[in-house]
């Protein structure tokens, strides 16, 4: 199914996000949009406008990774705003099949997100609703955390399960040029980098260096 590097801007600068998403847009396949509401998680990034600000602006597809918690009502309406995914987390979610369907029906692509404490065998049943797992490789709140090496084995169980279904595998949290290539060989197909890439000299430069080792 290819490889997906998805830069994420919650290390880009806030005051220039037009510029700064410019920077990494020619080379990435999608914009990954954190929404923290310093309720589920302990940040705050955008409210609901903002981000429906940002996905209307975006020169690239946008997926829009909801730390939130009142995610069953609101998930369909990032759906509706134009975002190409929409990922909620299962902890935060009542039903997480009904709203993975309700994102469906706007258009967008529907993701499951996992905290590292959450097991994936938990949420199989979802499996017919999912178009993306994603496991957090860190615990969802603040970027620039340390790659937890531990939730590999949760990637290699997710990939198990997903077989030869048409799923992306994301991971997200710690993604760098020197654990990139760990979290490939466990299985995972799209990869999320933020400080990585915006604390970069040049990130353009840095997504083409982690775009090479991923697909190695």
């Amino acid at each position: 199914m290819g490889i997906r590097i998805t830069p994420s801007i919650l290390n880009a600068d806030f005051n220039n996000l037009d510029s700064e998403i410019a920077k990494v847009a020619p080379v990435s396949d999608l914009l990954h949009l954190d929404v923290m509401d310093n309720l589920f998680v302990p940040n705050f990034t955008f409210d609901f406008e903002t981000a429906v600000s940002i996905i209307s602006r975006s020169p690239i597809p946008v997926d829009s990774h909801l730390m939130i918690e009142d995610v069953d009502t609101l998930a369909p309406a990032y759906a509706h705003a134009g975002s190409a995914s929409v990922t909620i987390h299962a902890e935060a979610s009542s039903h997480p099949s009904r709203t993975l369907a309700a994102i469906r029906s706007e258009g967008a692509r529907a993701g499951l997100a996992l905290k590292p404490q959450s097991r994936i065998e938990d949420y199989e049943d979802c499996i017919d609703s999912v178009d993306m797992f994603l496991i957090m490789t860190v615990e969802p709140g603040f970027g620039g955390q340390k790659f937890m090496h531990a939730m590999m084995d949760k990637v290699r169980a997710t990939k198990s399960i997903i077989g030869d279904r048409p799923i992306w595998l994301q991971v997200d949290g710690g993604i760098s040029l020197e654990t990139i290539e760990i979290a490939r060989d466990a299985g995972a197909d799209t990869f999320v980098a933020g400080s990585a890439v915006f604390n970069s000299a040049d990130p353009a430069e840095m997504i083409g260096k982690l775009r090479a080792l991923a697909e190695f």
